[in-house]
Order: C-alpha cells, then structure tokens, then sequence
C-alpha cells in the first residue's frame, strides 16, 4: 500500500496536479485506495501530450488529402441491386452480421430526461428511438428466420437507465440473451488550466471518451468474444440518434462483403460546405475522415465544373467492420482530440451556457487509416440520415420526425397508393410491418390492425 502511494505521488508531482495530492492525502482508507488505483490507470503521458498539442492550436496533417472512390446504390442497376441484396440477406441468414449501437449520450440538450435512445420524437406511435431499432432489427430477423445479436454500448452516466428502459418494455420483442449492453470507457476530464477534475467523494472525475473507445470496450467487456462464439463476421455500426438508421441494411451488407474491405461505409452527399458534418475522403493515400471543424476553406468550398462540391461525400456513422479487423485493432492507441465541454465538478458548478472544461475523446473513423482500402456507399440522404442533435431547428427531434413521415408518405405513393388518398393524413408505418417500403399496398393503408 505504502509503494502504491508513494508511485501515486510521484506521478501527481510530475504532473503538476498537487491539488490531487491534497486531496489523496485527506481520504480515509477506502476512499484513498479507490482514487489510488484509478491515477494508476491514467496514461498520464498520453494525456498531457494531447493537451499541449490542442493548446498549441496543432492542426490535423491534411496536406495530402484527395477525393476517395466510393459506389453510388442509385446508379446501380436493378439487377446489381438484387444481387447485392442478396448476398446480405444469405449472411443475415447464416448469422454472420451482429448490430452495434453506440448510445452513450444523454438527451439533455434536447431537453429529454434520460438516454437519447429512449427519446420519443413525436411520431403517432409515441415509439422511442430504442424501439424503431428494435423492430426494424426484428423485421429483419423474422425475414432471415433467425435473430440478429444487438450489441448497446451504454455509458456510465445511462447505463443503469438504458437497460431499466429495455427491461421496462420487454426489450420491444427481443430476446434479452441477444441485447448485450457494456458501457464504454472513460477518460479523465481536465479544468481549463489543465488540472484534473475531481468529484465530491474523492474521485477523479471521469467522462466517457467518445465512440472511437468502442472496439477496445468491446473487448474488455467481453463482447468479441460473445461474437467470436456467436460466429460472427461482420459488426454494423451506427448512432442512436439517427431516426432513419437502417439497421443491418441487407444492401449495404452486399456491397460491403462483395467489396471485402476491412471496413465499409456509407454515405450521403453534402447539403453545403457549411453542414456540419465531416467528409469521407484518402489523406497520405489512406482512408480518412475530417470532421467539418477541421476542414479548411480550400477544401471544404472546392467546387467541380458543374458547381457541386469536390468533397461532398458526407460521414453519417454508418458503418460495417469485419470482426477480424475490430479484433486486431480493438488497442491501437488512436488519436485523443479535445473538446470544451460544460461539466459539474468539486469546486464548480455549471452556471451558465460556456464551457469549463475539456472533455478528452476519440473518433470511430480514426480507425480507418488501419485499413488498407475502404468500401464507400454513397446513399439516398432522404433515405438514411434523420439526426436528432438539436432541441429546435434543423436536426432537431420535429425535423427528424418530418422526415420520418414524409420517408412513409413516398413508400406508400411508391406502393401505388394514390396521392389524393394521402393528403391530410399523417401516417407512421411501422417497422414491424416494413422495412424500407416493401409489402405495401391499399389494403394494408385501409385496414386498422395493420399496424400502420
């Protein structure tokens, strides 16, 4: 114990953190041992360097990036649509394919209590983002006659609550055997001054370091190996908050092994240089993403000949990894970026709407430069992309909501259903009766046990 201390110590006077010390002298025993073992499990060397790298304005290298080829599903033709298809569904039916949903966030910004994945976004149905997965996950595995394993990463801040809201709703018809939750790892948060955060009991406050933690949390949770067992082969991977996420898409899943990439992506193309999403592109040759607040102008305003922008393929977080490559990779020391955050801790307390801290965290697409090539699929946004960041506006639970609805109004005109029967009508489909607009027809529209 005297040894544990004493090396604690010496790490906290290395790097200037005396206010730690103080503290780790003051607990009682218990206490005192807790914060003990969690100072010897902070890379300290690998925090403070990326500390002085942002305090150094170190910009990402980019002197080297060029456009990356990437498919396009709507210039395929019917019969290469088919056959793509085709082979995602024979996998989905030799359980091949598991669905990872990183859902770590709170939904406070969007004025929700809770997870974000238990948000109701106002459909007709009251469905929560939870529950629209959950059914368009079984849809696609009463079709494959088998179910699809669902991997929730959670954080520490929701995961109680996240697996009270499954357990609350029978996990919407899953079986609980194949819902694993795991929370995702935690990095220490530091002040502005680059003093760690402490918390009233004692501790070194912790915040969960961002979606680019989730193979290495898959690991140490024991979750590759429960797809190791389950056969698996490939892993999609996709945000909670995006209300039109297709999960498993059979489609994508074709094109991903046909390809036979280590990683596969899909995307969207840009509304404008000043969406703030980032863009899909090759930087050194290798595969890449730049998030929109690190692209510069001469890029991000690039234009071709007929006006579109040169980068326009946009990163929605939709991807598939090959279990092998997730397996490789889950503790490569990825890049640590920070981000000013609002956080209540010893000594502070959040007032006002300006940030007091820094959030440290990595990026799931600084995984890609691993691989050697990259599958992109270029996709309908109208389609794939209904993200809820915002409590108003644009990517807001109303719009998402709106896209959702106008999503089922087209299934439905597709289907042959005339637009005069549709006008003033607000119709939510379930995902329980379609997945992506099949089986439609008039009397399904007429009939009230639909499910419609």
């Amino acid at each position: 114990m005297e040894t544990s201390i004493r090396l604690a110590e010496a790490k906290l006077r290395a790097y200037k953190q005396e206010h730690v010390l103080k503290m780790l002298k003051d607990l009682p025993k218990p206490a005192q041992q807790k914060l003990i073992k969690q100072i010897d499990r902070i890379d300290f060397e690998r925090l403070f360097k990326a500390l002085d790298e942002h305090n150094q304005s170190k910009k990402p290298d980019i002197a080297s990036v060029t456009p990356i080829p990437y498919e396009d599903w709507d210039c395929y033709e019917e019969q290469e649509k088919h056959a793509f298809t085709e082979i995602g569904w024979e996998l989905l039916r030799k359980g091949k394919i598991g669905a990872i949903v990183v859902a770590g966030g709170q939904g406070s910004r969007l004025g929700h209590e809770g997870p974000k994945g238990t948000l109701d976004i106002c459909l007709p149905s009251g469905k929560s983002l939870f529950q629209l997965q959950a059914e368009r996950l079984l849809n696609l595995s009463g079709s494959a006659g088998r179910l699809i394993p669902w991997y929730i990463m959670t954080s520490p801040d929701n995961h109680d609550a996240t697996v009270s809201f499954f357990q609350k709703h029978q996990y919407f018809g899953y079986s609980a055997l194949d819902c694993f939750f795991f929370q995702q790892n935690t990095l220490p948060a530091l002040d502005l001054e680059g003093k760690l955060l402490l918390t009233a009991d004692g501790a070194i406050k912790e915040v969960p370091s961002g979606h680019g933690e989730c193979f290495a949390s898959l690991k140490r949770s024991g979750a590759i190996a429960d797809m190791k067992q389950r056969g698996l082969s490939w892993l999609f991977y996709y945000n909670v908050d995006n209300a039109l996420i297709k999960v498993a898409d059979p489609a994508f899943i074709g094109v991903a092994a046909s390809h036979n990439h280590p990683i596969a992506t899909k995307v969207i193309e840009k509304s404008d240089a000043g969406e703030k999403i980032g863009i899909v592109c090759l930087n050194h040759g290798r595969p890449a993403v730049l998030e929109y607040n690190e692209i510069p102008d001469h890029i991000n305003e690039a234009r071709t000949n007929d006006g579109r922008l040169f980068y326009s393929l946009g990163h929605i977080s939709i991807h598939l990894f090959k279990l092998a490559f997730i397996e490789e990779y889950a503790d490569a020391d990825v890049p640590l970026h920070i981000a000013s955050k609002k956080l209540d801790y010893l000594g502070n307390k959040v007032m006002r709407d300006v940030p007091n801290a820094y959030k440290l965290e990595r990026f799931i697409f600084d995984f890609f430069p691993y691989a050697d090539q990259l599958t992109v699929l270029r996709a309908s946004r109208e389609d794939e992309f209904a993200p809820v960041k915002n409590k108003a506006g644009d990517d807001s639970p109303h719009s998402a909501r709106q896209l959702v609805l106008a999503q089922h109004m087209r299934w439905l005109h597709a289907a042959g259903i005339r637009l005069d029967m549709l006008k003033q009508r607000e119709i939510e489909i379930s995902p329980l009766l379609s997945y992506s607009g099949e089986g439609l027809n008039i009397e399904v529209l007429n009939n009230p046990s639909s499910n419609i």
